[in-house]
């Protein structure tokens, strides 16, 4: 009887190794992947949020799923950052969405609207809000499927040679800006430029352009634009989140074993934590040097941000006559957006705006 017990428990034991056998094989099977980034090496909140996104990928397989972080251009232009992915020249990007809105303007939904959601509103939009699945239906006809991996916050309205005193001075004004909020800018009379980061510095050095946006503080100072630029503007009403994403060829993607899909996406939740966890603990110090080397901070006149919030939603109209993608995205947008605000009102601002001016008040 007892020896009957045994044999039956063996055999189970070995049919069960069986069945685990192919999926562990697949497991330990080492997988290579390639990032293409938008961003310079010497901005290590950015790029560097890339480079501990493939550090963890890899900890948490064991090595076994090795992903490499490439810097713009290294392996692609950042503006074919998109194309590499969804032809299959590298399995995943790096990348601000918003940066491709010339292949569909929905894309611009990915990474923020102007006048849109706080970043910890735009999360909630992506996991809870729908986002995800409209999204994922955008981009399944790129072949890609993507993944929030990252958020900077509430961006500064960047560095200006004059003062921005109303919505004239915005006339004829040659800038450093792309996405939905350099053709807001148009609307206005700005001359919207495309400039890579690298090439922020010379451009305004040089007088090629006249003001120039990148994100906040902690990364001006590391390319230097106080140096070229006085006048530093808040805020960046063009992108109050913008949020960073990983795009994946969709082949490369069905082709990981579920362990591996899994770490990618446990790496993509920590990063869009941490990146703007380090954004926010690095600004203010960083800003506080800018003021002290000379920069003159400002905030844009409500004329200037009423004009750029009409300009916005007429651009938005605009937009879905002519793109039924960003049409079908829109109102459920929008929707989220009203009801995030009421109850933001409610909680967050009340709070903020009496602790902010608690905390910040000269003793008496």
């Amino acid at each position: 009887m007892q020896r009957r017990r045994f044999l039956k428990q063996a055999g189970s034991a070995t049919a069960i190794a069986g069945l685990s056998m192919p999926a562990i094989a697949q497991d330990n099977k080492q997988v290579k992947w390639r990032m293409s980034t938008s961003w310079p090496k010497s901005l290590d909140t950015i790029h560097g949020s890339a480079e501990e996104f493939c550090k963890r990928v890899g900890e948490l397989t064991e090595g076994a799923f090795e992903i490499r972080a490439f810097a713009g251009g290294e392996l692609v232009p950042p503006g074919q950052n998109m194309d590499a992915v969804s032809n299959g020249t590298v399995e995943c990007n790096h990348v601000l969405a918003s940066a491709y809105i010339g292949k569909n303007t929905a894309l611009a939904f990915d990474a923020g609207l102007a006048f849109g959601l706080s970043a910890r509103q735009h999360n909630a939009w992506i996991q809870y809000g729908g986002g995800l699945n409209a999204l994922r239906e955008l981009y399944k006809k790129y072949s890609i499927v993507n993944f929030t991996c990252g958020n900077v916050g509430v961006q500064m309205g960047g560095w200006y040679r004059k003062e921005i005193k109303s919505v004239a001075d915005l006339k004829g004004l040659k800038m450093r800006i792309g996405g939905l909020g350099g053709m807001v800018l148009e609307k206005l009379g700005t001359v919207p430029q495309q400039i890579p980061t690298a090439d922020i510095y010379p451009a305004l050095e040089k007088g090629t352009i006249d003001a120039a946006e990148w994100i906040g503080p902690y990364d001006d100072e590391k390319l230097g634009l106080d140096r070229v630029a006085k006048f530093y503007y808040a805020p960046g009403w063009w992108e109050g989140s913008a949020s960073i994403t990983s795009m994946v060829n969709a082949k490369a993607w069905e082709a990981l074993s579920p362990r591996f899909k899994a770490a990618f996406e446990c790496a993509a939740n920590e990063q869009t934590m941490k990146m703007l966890a380090k954004y926010d603990a690095r600004n203010p110090d960083a800003l506080r040097r800018l003021l002290g080397q000379g920069a003159k901070l400002a905030f844009f006149p409500r004329e200037v941000l009423d004009a750029a919030f009409k300009a916005s939603h007429e651009l938005y109209g605009e937009l879905s006559e002519k793109n039924p993608d960003f049409k079908a995205m829109l109102p459920q947008w929008k929707a989220f957006q009203q009801n995030e605000a009421s109850w933001f009102r409610v909680a967050d601002s009340a709070l903020d705006n009496y602790t902010f001016a608690a905390v910040t008040a000269k003793p008496k």
